[in-house]
């Protein structure tokens, strides 16, 4: 018996086409989505213009600087460059001139870096305590950092001067002789040492101020109730609390010590300040690049001195950063 497939009922309706959301519901889901992007990618924009500007300024110079490094250019023919390797390195190397300034950066750094922090320490907690109008002393410790090197420099070139100088005058009531301070070694050392903690002290002593107004009061509390005097607070208390603080303003102080130009530039003037002095006796790492890339016009070897501090200022950070972790491993 043949049997056939039943047909579809002609009177059924048709399938119906699937609906379109409602507007509102298609307004949340596309906020929805436009939510997640932000939430994504507002970071990054957020960053973006750092990156921009480190990248233009800050990376491609970097980058630009060692390319130059590595080949011989000069000032009057920047369009010609030869390849010549680590030439420039092995020139500036060889040079003993090189060995003084480095040793000129370091002892410099060292004898206005030292007293600087000290001083900077011993400032800010005079003015941790509740002293009539604060906020003036505060303004008058930064006034120096304010202002410019050049003026500086030029007024403290006028108090070391050798001959009608401020401080040669102050000496001579003591019934001491005049110093020529700018062609000493140690003295003229120390007359740039003097300007930079002269500018420096101020803006350091903040930075430990801020940080010693976040220690909490519980701890000198309860240190004062164990019978503990202002000193034994100050150094059981204050000066732990404050080591990341003191490990930053050593590392910011070692990279300016790095880069001094104008102090060593203007305390004599002229040729003798652009070259350290008669027998380069303050002539810094960055007065040498000034002379290799300036006054001869060589940039490869300028470049090449560039690095050269990169890589001491790197070595010095390491170097900070294995006392940080030494400290930090002996407190616990």
């Amino acid at each position: 018996m043949a049997t056939s497939t039943p047909a579809r009922d002609a009177y059924a309706p048709p399938p119906r086409a699937p609906q379109k959301k409602p507007p509102t519901e298609r307004r949340q889901l596309w906020r929805s989505r436009l939510w997640r992007f932000d939430d994504k990618a507002s970071p990054y924009a957020y960053i973006a213009p750092f990156f921009l500007v480190f990248g233009a300024f800050g990376l491609y110079p970097l980058l630009y600087t060692g390319w130059i490094a590595l080949h011989r250019v000069e000032m009057t023919g920047l369009d010609s460059m030869e390849w010549v390797g680590w030439e420039n390195f092995d020139t500036i190397l060889h040079d003993p001139e090189f060995w003084t300034t480095v040793s000129n950066t370091f002892l410099i750094g060292v004898i206005s870096t030292v007293p600087q922090l000290l001083m900077a320490l011993g400032l800010a907690h005079l003015l941790n305590y509740r002293l009539r109008a604060s906020t003036f002393w505060r303004t008058v410790i930064l006034t120096p950092y304010a202002t410019s090197v050049a003026s500086a420099a030029l007024v403290f070139a006028l108090v070391f001067r050798a001959d009608g100088g401020l401080l040669n005058w102050a000496i001579g009531l003591v019934g001491l002789d005049p110093v020529n301070w700018a062609n000493g070694h140690w003295t003229s050392k120390i007359a740039i040492a003097v300007i930079v903690i002269w500018r420096w002290t101020g803006y350091n002593a903040l930075i430990y101020l801020a940080a010693m107004q976040a220690v909490p009061n519980d701890l000198y509390e309860a240190a004062a109730l164990d019978g503990a005097s202002r000193w034994q607070q100050f150094r059981k208390v204050t000066v732990p609390s404050l080591r990341p603080t003191i490990l930053f303003t050593i590392v910011i102080s070692t990279i300016g010590s790095m880069q001094l130009f104008g102090e060593p530039l203007l305390l004599e003037g002229g040729a003798l300040g652009a070259t350290g002095g008669n027998e380069n006796q303050y002539e810094t790492l960055s007065i040498y690049l000034y002379n290799y890339g300036w006054n001869l016009g060589h940039l490869g070897p300028a470049a090449a001195v560039a690095w050269a501090m990169l890589a001491l200022l790197l070595l010095i950070a390491a170097a900070n950063w294995i006392v940080g972790r030494f400290f930090r491993t002996s407190a616990v």
